[in-house]
């Protein structure tokens, strides 16, 4: 009787931090890039790239992926359309040489991890 109540009790807290928004590690390789985590819907990762320089490499894979429905320098806000979802880039000032760069990715209300990735990817080895 014991055991089981303890087995329950443990799937619970398992199933609970698993349905969250536990980030997890999943970069590494990607050359000077270091580690980015995901989420349910989302990439995030730090760098010390300027934010301008981040901003424009953002703008600019943007424009190539899709048509920009929103952008806005002041709030490091894009939101984008392209063929296979909706994407909403964030850029996020955490100190004066460290920029967060934040991009959710949606496909039929879905989450989108792998076009999350790959602009991502493609935004940091852009940005100089």
């Amino acid at each position: 009787m014991k055991k089981s109540f303890l087995a329950a009790v443990l799937a619970l807290l398992v199933l609970a931090s698993a349905s969250g928004c536990v980030p997890l590690i999943v970069g590494g390789a990607v050359g000077a890039l270091g580690g980015y985590a995901a989420s349910k819907d989302s990439i995030q990762g730090e760098t010390d790239k300027p934010y301008e320089n981040l901003w424009n490499a953002a703008l600019t894979v943007a424009r190539i992926r899709g048509n920009i429905k929103q952008e806005s320098y002041a709030r490091g806000y894009i939101e984008l359309e392209t063929d296979t979802g909706q994407v909403w880039i964030r850029l996020i000032r955490l100190t004066r040489a460290t920029t967060r760069l934040r991009i959710s990715a949606r496909r039929y209300h879905l989450p989108n991890l792998g076009l999350a990735e790959e602009l991502f990817v493609k935004i940091m080895e852009e940005a100089r």
